[in-house]
């Protein structure tokens, strides 16, 4: 096995001038030796491409004509990144210098590992002109983990680390804000020669890669020491406290423009339409019917406007069900060995 292999860090952005410096700078400081960073511009219209231009001649610059989104966006940058790695960074984290140097150390010891987890902090924006972000250690995430009622989760979301995610161990499904691929275990996972699923645009395709990874025997891991920070806009802290944590989640909810939740409730439905067996929705059917209830109950009281996405949702249902079959066909684990990861 080669020693140093070239390790890809691509960041597909859309109008990030607010970030771009400070994640081209914790990219560009990794003690790796062998890394490439790929910045694929999704046609920004603010001075993104200006920066990295300018600042950072280093950095391989794609300047896309169209917005693709950040996981086709992430899927198109492939034919410009060369390494036998990918890591798959959002323009609002910044990675530790040595976060390339411990995920090589780990998916280098099993060759089955397709992916892995970091151990990703909360921070503000505003914490970046005094550089006190290091300080805060309230958990963003640590991975997807899923209920029995299908609810997807992010690990220690909200949590003060106490250091109760300090071990490695496998989990459900990485995140999308800054996942480490084996570029091999990418490959594999395309239906209909796509990596990331065309209709989905912005919300759950990360979801939906993780889990075709599990579909096709892969394993995914959690590296503690693997140390990043994400400045997540939509329910940051709302875990904190149990009860008031719910309540600024649902205020914090209805500040995410409409088509935005209305696609969070399609893509993740389609992701378990694509992925999930059917003895195993089966298994779970009482908590995913009582789960699905009390969502519609909710847009029933507070978010009708969300009634009009199912129009969408079965305009797009005889494709998911065509790529649902393409899945089973080529999933290459029981439903037993899925089943494990819900809670």
């Amino acid at each position: 096995m080669e020693q140093s292999p070239l390790v890809s860090i691509v960041v597909v952005v859309y109008n990030g001038e607010k970030y771009i410096r400070h994640c081209l700078r914790a990219t560009l400081a990794q003690k790796y030796p062998n890394c490439e960073v790929v910045v694929f511009d999704n046609a920004s219209t603010d001075r993104t491409r200006e920066i990295v231009s300018q600042e950072f001649p280093g950095v391989k610059m794609v300047k896309n004509p169209t917005n693709l989104g950040t996981w086709p966006g992430q899927e198109a940058a492939l034919e410009y990144a060369t390494g036998e790695y990918i890591v798959s960074l959002s323009v609002d984290v910044m990675i530790e210098e040595e976060f390339v140097s411990y995920a090589l150390g780990e998916i280098q010891k099993d060759a089955r590992i397709g992916a892995i987890q970091g151990k990703l902090y909360q921070y503000h924006f505003d914490q970046l002109a005094n550089n006190s972000y290091r300080s805060g250690k309230i958990i963003d995430t640590c991975g997807f983990k899923i209920f029995k009622s299908r609810k997807i989760g992010n690990i220690g979301h909200g949590e003060r680390d106490f250091g109760q995610y300090n071990k490695s161990e496998e989990i459900f499904g990485v995140e999308g804000a800054v996942p480490f691929f084996r570029r091999t275990a990418l490959e594999d996972i395309r239906i209909e020669d796509k990596i990331a699923d065309p209709d989905y645009f912005w919300y759950g395709d990360d979801l939906d890669i993780a889990w075709r990874i599990n579909m096709f025997g892969w394993k995914q891991l959690f590296v503690p020491s693997m140390i990043g920070w994400h400045d997540r806009s939509t329910t940051k802290g709302a875990a904190e406290i149990p009860v008031l944590g719910q309540v600024k989640r649902l205020s914090l909810r209805r500040s995410i423009p409409i088509h935005k939740r209305r696609l969070d409730w399609s893509n993740v439905r389609f992701t378990i339409i694509k992925n999930d067996y059917i003895i195993n929705i089966l298994k779970d059917a009482p908590r995913i019917l009582i789960r699905e209830i009390a969502t519609f109950g909710y847009w029933i009281l507070f978010e009708r406007a969300m009634f009009l996405e199912i129009v969408r949702f079965l305009k797009l249902l005889p494709k998911m069900l065509r790529r649902r079959k393409m899945v089973m066909a080529a999933a290459r684990v029981t439903p037993s060995e899925i089943h494990r990861w819900f809670i």
